[in-house]
């Protein structure tokens, strides 16, 4: 049986509703990136982000609202709504001797719809973790905004 047939269909959009994607995939990784760059491009303690190198992506809305920044002279790159900032699914370059290819797709985790059948992988880049992101599950948790 080929990975193909292992693929499991995702949906998802970004906040405001304007772009809408599915997702057919196997993802390789889920990966909870605590690089700074994945901080500032998050706004949060660490960026969530699943990998695949085999999945399929097709925009059903929205895909002119899809902006790509770049950090110059860096693999660091992400797509986000031009609308209401959500990031959004970016299919990774690869360059060979000759072309730029495909090589693989990165999911924010979140602009999932779908629920995830699996865990994270790894915290990774752990050396460039936020000073304050240490035994966070020890403070106090509440449902919803605390009164």
């Amino acid at each position: 049986m080929t990975q193909d047939a292992h693929k499991q269909r995702y949906e998802g959009r970004c906040l405001c509703g304007s772009v809408s994607f599915v997702i057919e995939a196997v993802f390789d990784g889920f990966f909870l990136c605590h690089c700074s760059h994945c901080r500032k491009g998050s706004g949060s303690a660490h960026a969530s982000n699943l990998f695949s190198s085999t999945a399929t992506l097709t925009w059903l809305s929205g895909e002119e609202m899809v902006s790509h920044y770049q950090i110059p002279n860096s693999r660091h790159a992400r797509n986000f709504c031009k609308q209401c900032g959500s990031p959004l699914p970016r299919i990774v370059r690869a360059k060979d001797d000759e072309a730029e290819t495909d090589g693989g797709l990165v999911v924010p985790a979140g602009c999932l719809d779908t629920p995830l059948p699996l865990l994270p992988t790894a915290h990774i880049f752990t050396g460039s973790r936020a000073d304050w992101d240490h035994e966070l599950e020890t403070i106090p948790q509440f449902e919803d905004f605390p009164r």
